[in-house]
């Protein structure tokens, strides 16, 4: 079995700011993310919030089998994070931070611009395991702070951090960015989002890609004077 880069069975608390385990303090992110999302689902009412809505949303039909995509996100993100953490620290920290700037950016927009969409169905024509899983997942979450969509976000930082990995294999890439697409278009099939909070996450994770990979992959956007 392939072993941890990182002797986590030597870890304590008070070792986390060493460089070996200073990125576990990343986790931290998540923990912020869910004290604001608690928040703002709870104390912004959905009569302050702005509807989005397009002419795009019309014309895509409800589709309830579409949740297998939109709940395998969460495996996603569980998978993608512990594998990093555990075999490639660099990565880790790469997705990390993806997630964490896309949350805060995310998170401003909710609060300071509060946004609800009104598409999902009154009733489900059919009764079937997917209809039941989205009518678990309606219960809790709302259809409030929805844009920028961050299942979308999400998904671009799994993707760009395991396309640029080396060791990563074709097949595995491939098959990933079609899990991915079929992902994002997940949201619109079962009606948590609009297309407009698709397209909207998509300049939030232009600004993660770039501040997580300036200076390896982007050049910064202002170049410091070389020295003499």
């Amino acid at each position: 079995m392939k072993q941890p880069v990182v002797d986590y069975k030597s870890f304590r608390l008070r070792r986390v700011n060493e460089p070996q385990y200073a990125h576990i303090k990343l986790l931290l992110g998540w923990v912020v993310y869910f004290a604001f999302y608690f928040l703002t689902e709870n104390l912004i009412p959905a009569e302050a919030c702005h509807v989005v809505h397009s002419r795009l949303d019309d014309l895509i039909p409800f589709n309830e089998y579409f949740v297998i995509f939109y709940i395998s996100w969460f495996a996603l993100i569980a998978f993608s994070l512990l594998s990093f953490f555990l075999y490639d620290i660099q990565s880790f920290k790469d997705l990390s931070t993806f997630i964490i700037i896309t949350q805060v950016l995310a998170m401003a927009v909710y609060i300071l611009w509060p946004n609800r969409q009104d598409l999902r169905p009154d009733s489900f024509e059919h009764r079937n395991l997917c209809t039941m899983i989205l009518g678990f997942l309606y219960t809790f979450d709302t259809p409030t702070g929805v844009c920028p969509s961050l299942h979308v976000a999400y998904s671009l930082g799994i993707g760009s951090v395991w396309l640029k990995k080396k060791d990563a294999s074709p097949v595995w890439k491939a098959v990933l960015t079609v899990w991915l697409l079929m992902i994002c278009l997940s949201v619109m099939f079962v009606k948590q989002h609009s297309a407009v909070d698709v397209l909207a996450a998509l300049p939030v994770g232009a600004l993660a890609e770039y501040f997580v990979y300036r200076g390896r992959y982007y050049p910064p956007f202002i170049k410091t004077a070389k020295k003499p």
